[in-house]
């Protein structure tokens, strides 16, 4: 799943207006939805404040977060994309 899927389904679970969220976030209604559609990005540090309003441990937020900031940066290399992410895997272990 997807960070944009996750949060949208948390925030309709939730009966949260997307108008909620924008307003905590600090941005307008119309930045958030494009949040939702996929269009623009969520900086990591709202990723905290998203979580607490919904109710979700950050952490679960913060990996499909980071899962979809990788997907984009390998996706246009998907020949060698899983020996690249393979190779990351073990510099993060070293």
């Amino acid at each position: 799943m997807k960070f944009v899927e996750r949060i949208k389904q948390l925030r309709e679970e939730r009966q949260l207006p997307q108008r909620k969220l924008a307003t905590t976030l600090d941005i307008d209604t119309a930045t958030y939805c494009k949040i939702e559609k996929g269009e623009r990005r969520v900086k990591a540090e709202q990723i905290v404040i998203i979580a607490e309003l919904l109710q979700v441990d950050k952490d679960e937020l913060l990996a499909l977060w980071l899962a979809d900031q990788v997907t984009a940066v390998v996706e246009d290399e998907y020949m060698v994309a899983d020996k690249a992410l393979s190779i990351a895997k073990e510099n993060i272990n070293q």
